[in-house]
């Protein structure tokens, strides 16, 4: 199965069927991309595909043929979301850290308050609350 990944061309011998959260971390290596509850519930294995976040326990290997999936890893060390998430304390375990970043990577540079809780209302956090991810957000967005 041929895709890119984080940018780099991948070609990966893997039954069509297999979870791509499996592919990227097992096959792949990639380990940031978490898995929560396995049934796209949680959103910690929220990657991006073609640009659209999705969760990818969900979502068959042949379903990236040709496509671009992004981790959490292809953003590199020094995201502004990532520092963000840190500086405001938006994570504490880390499990659903990355799925929240790459889903609110969809979100327009306007994006209110309202449309960040609307875009990660499928991602699900146990440890912090919402105000300091949702903070984060905001601050990660400004000038």
């Amino acid at each position: 199965m041929r895709f890119t990944l984080n940018g780099v061309a991948t070609n990966v011998d893997a039954h069509p069927m297999s979870r791509l959260l499996d592919v990227v971390r097992e096959e792949c290596q990639l380990t940031g991309t978490k898995e929560g509850c396995g049934e796209g519930e949680c959103g910690a294995c929220t990657v991006l595909v073609d640009g659209d976040p999705v969760c990818s326990c969900l979502v068959p290997l042949a379903q990236v043929e040709g496509a671009e999936v992004v981790t959490i890893e292809g953003l590199g060390d020094d995201h502004p979301l990532q520092h963000a998430f840190m500086n405001e304390v938006g994570a504490q375990c880390g499990i659903c850290t990355p799925g929240m970043i790459m889903a609110a990577l969809s979100l327009e540079p306007d994006a209110s308050i309202d449309d960040i809780k609307v875009a990660l209302s499928g991602n699900l956090c146990r440890c912090t609350g919402y105000s300091a991810i949702y903070r984060a957000i905001m601050k990660a967005r400004q000038p």
